[in-house]
C-alpha cells in the first residue's frame, strides 16, 4: 500500500519531530479505543506501507488497499450514530 492510498483512505497524518529524525505515521479513528495506525515514514521499505490495530494482541496488518477500504467503509456503516437512542432502535424493528 502506498502513502497515497492511506491518505485517500483519510487517515490523519500525524507529525513527530524528534531532535534527529521527524517522522510521521498515519491514523484513523473507528470509535473510541478502536483505531488503525500505519508503519511510520522511517520503516517504510520500498514504499510500503501497511495498517495495523492500534495495540492488539496478537498483531493483525493490513497490506492491500482494497482490504483496508472494505474494512472500514463496513465499520462505518455499522457505527450507531451516539444521538439515537438504542433502545429506540430495537422497538421499531418489534412493531
Amino acid at each position: 500500500m502506498t502513502e497515497k492510498e492511506i491518505q485517500l483512505l483519510g487517515f490523519e497524518r500525524q507529525d513527530e519531530n524528534d531532535d534527529k529524525d521527524p517522522f510521521h505515521y498515519y491514523t484513523y479513528t473507528v470509535a473510541r479505543g478502536f483505531e488503525f495506525i500505519s508503519n511510520s515514514s522511517d520503516e517504510v521499505e520500498d514504499g510500503q506501507w501497511y495498517i495495523e490495530f492500534f495495540e492488539s494482541d496478537p498483531m493483525i496488518r493490513f497490506t492491500q488497499f482494497g482490504e483496508v477500504q472494505t474494512l472500514i467503509n463496513l465499520l462505518e456503516k455499522r457505527r450507531l450514530n451516539q444521538n439515537k437512542d438504542e433502545y429506540n432502535i430495537w422497538s421499531k424493528s418489534k412493531r
